[in-house]
């Protein structure tokens, strides 16, 4: 078997744009993965691209092969873009494998270690601004029953934060705990806003509703300083969604900076690095809960890791998309009782419709995080991309 042809995708997702990379081979069998990057969707396509000359010809089998030779050629070596290349082309490398071998990707990878992993969802406020409005949200939370539920309350804030924005940011956890109750977690997203005495002061006030974590209280550049806030505050961390690959994750993993890790499938490598990564965090003791955001082929990637490896604490997911993505591919994803139920089609479990893609061009989009509007990130009619059985 030979790769014959390498294909890339933009298809517009409201919030973002899904990148996603089809590899042809000799044999009919093709494989699909996803280098979405955020806001530099463009760039990494055509780092993509890049790579064609390590496929055109070559065994798509050999996966380890290319992800050296990749790596090792690059010479400016690591960083968003290259490692988010590397990791939409390695998923359709072993989605290629697994189908031709008739089989998931996580047989590939030693074999299930469960049949379900526990869900927290994402997404779910949009557009909510206010304390109010974010309950008022939470109630759909509670009544599908998810597992827990993430979000960042502290508007557009940057480094500080004033008195009133913190109590403002306190109330609106405290109203959503109290509509979701005690059995779902509460997950609280910092978006590496803060410098360290105002991560610490917001970690010494989240201790009074029992979070599960306070998700990047600071900017991802600066290891030691969240060292310097774990040490500090009682409430657990998690971070890494902006690590991007087993090296920069080595000082990460020696100076203990978090009790989670969330590497992204699509652009900390692929699924072989984030195995590895899931390892060495296995030696510590440390949960890994993947970031995963983003489209259809990442979750896919990710739901086949969540099926291997057995430090894996739970699955981020978008609570509902844009209403076109049961249009773009054929996923078929089930939750039952809080927990999404691992797939056992062969490959990655899934297909895109490469006519429907083109119906959606790219739209550039721009970070909402600083300018107020946040929570602007789902249109109108977005809706669920899942059964739910239980409900």
């Amino acid at each position: 078997m030979k790769i014959t042809a390498l294909k890339t995708f933009i298809c517009n997702a409201y919030r973002t744009n899904f990148v996603f990379v089809k590899i042809e081979t000799d044999s009919g069998v093709h494989g699909w993965g996803e280098a979405t990057l955020e806001y530099r969707e463009l760039t990494v396509q055509a780092a993509i691209h890049d790579l064609q000359s390590y496929l055109l010809g070559k065994d798509p089998h050999n996966i380890e092969a290319f992800r050296h030779d990749c790596y090792r050629d690059a010479y400016w070596r690591g960083g968003p873009v290259l490692m988010s290349a590397l990791a939409g082309v390695e998923m359709a490398l072993w989605d290629i494998k697994g189908k031709d071998l008739g089989v998931p990707v996580y047989q590939l990878l030693g074999g299930k270690v469960r049949d379900s992993i526990p869900v927290y969802v994402n997404g779910w406020f949009a557009p909510a601004k206010t304390a109010e409005e974010f309950a008022q949200k939470a109630k759909t939370v509670a009544e599908h029953k998810f597992l827990g539920c993430k979000w960042d309350p502290f508007g557009k804030a940057w480094q500080q934060i004033s008195k009133a924005e913190l109590n403002a940011a306190l109330d609106c956890i405290r109203q959503v705990a109290d509509t979701v109750g005690d059995e779902i977690q509460l997950l609280i997203e910092g978006h590496g806003r803060f410098d360290i005495p105002t991560a610490v002061k917001i970690g010494h006030a989240l201790e009074e509703f029992d979070i599960f974590w306070f998700e990047e209280p600071i900017p991802p550049d600066d290891k030691e300083g969240l060292r310097e806030v774990k040490n500090r505050v009682r409430v657990p961390l998690a971070a890494g969604e902006r690590l991007y690959n087993r090296y920069e994750y080595r000082q990460f993993f020696d100076l203990q900076c978090t009790d989670y890790i969330q590497p992204d499938v699509s652009h900390a490598g692929g699924i072989m690095e984030l195995r590895l990564l899931a390892a060495e965090a296995e030696t510590r003791h440390l949960g890994f809960c993947p970031h995963n955001p983003s489209g259809p082929v990442a979750n896919a990637a990710t739901l086949q890791l969540a099926a291997c490896v057995p430090n894996f604490v739970l699955l981020e997911m978008m609570m509902t998309d844009v209403p076109w993505r049961q249009d773009i591919c054929d996923e078929t994803l089930v939750m039952r009782g809080g927990r999404m139920v691992i797939p056992e089609r062969p490959g990655l479990g899934l297909e895109l419709r490469e006519e429907e893609l083109l119906k959606y061009p790219y739209q550039r989009c721009e970070l909402r995080h600083y300018r107020g509007d946040l929570t602007a990130i789902r249109p109108p009619d977005a809706r669920k991309y899942y059964t739910m059985e239980d409900c």
